[in-house]
């Protein structure tokens, strides 16, 4: 379990309880941030930035509160929820059963490999996004497509603590309206957030007692959604995401090549 925002793998308990703290606060504010800018990243950005602080199991910990609560407020703000979830339930229901059957091994199963894991997935999704890959998904092929890509989104999810690959780029093929889009990314990141709360609960490795850390993230989360929703208009939304993207990768190859170190 966590405690007091622990940061063991590169900042030692000698430094001060207060830095250690404004570390996990900037992470989010800038996680925030992005979301508020793209409409998605927070849990990819916390993920991968506390990924090179702490352990992937106690990173996800803390991103479940911040991650549910600014999903489920993008989740509700769109049209009509009831039916996108009737159309997407196939691959919810896969997130679940692929994030369950996973999260062992970023509870630690998996050692050293789930901080590459990790890696691997910002780097394949900031691939995806530097070279704007679109798999547009035939109607005829979504009834059996939605669950495979939700059980493989889920095995991501549990391994890695990252919802996005290969959830983003299949949702994006749907061709749905910019307003169902966004609600059915905050769908999908919503269900993956509870998953994988469960799943690290099952797995002994989150416990009501680390909810308090996690609730704390999620100021900072806030504040840094709106700031990223002030700015939106005024910047570049392209250069913007082309240099996220630029950074995720950098972070994805830090985080993989560390079992090789």
């Amino acid at each position: 379990m966590i405690s007091s925002f622990a940061l063991p793998l590169a900042i030692p308990h000698a430094v001060p309880l207060i830095t250690r703290i404004g570390v996990v606060a900037a992470t989010f504010v800038v996680a925030g941030f992005v979301k508020g800018v793209t409409g998605m990243g927070l849990p990819t950005v916390a993920m991968g930035v506390l990924g090179t602080l702490m352990l992937p199991a106690q990173a996800a910990a803390l991103l479940l509160l911040p991650s549910f609560v600014t999903n489920v407020w993008q989740l509700f703000a769109g049209p009509d929820v009831r039916a996108l979830a009737k159309r997407l339930w196939p691959m919810m229901a896969g997130i679940v059963a692929g994030t369950l059957a996973a999260a062992p091994f970023i509870a630690g199963g998996g050692g050293a490999w789930a901080v590459t894991g990790l890696g691997a997935a910002l780097m394949l999704y900031a691939a995806a996004g530097l070279r704007a890959w679109r798999f547009p998904v035939p109607a005829r092929h979504e009834r059996w497509l939605s669950p495979v890509i939700g059980t493989v989104t889920g095995v991501v999810t549990g391994g890695t603590g990252v919802f996005v690959v290969p959830a983003v780029p299949y949702l994006q093929g749907l061709e749905l309206t910019r307003e169902d889009l966004v609600q059915a990314l905050g769908l999908s990141f919503t269900v993956s957030t509870i998953a994988l709360a469960a799943g690290l609960a099952n797995a002994h490795a989150f416990a009501a007692s680390d909810l308090s850390n996690s609730l704390a993230a999620v100021l900072p989360a806030l504040l840094g959604m709106w700031l990223g929703q002030r700015v939106r208009g005024r910047i570049s939304a392209v250069s913007f995401r082309r240099w996220f993207f630029i950074c995720l990768l950098g972070l994805g190859v830090q985080l993989a090549a560390r079992v090789f170190v």
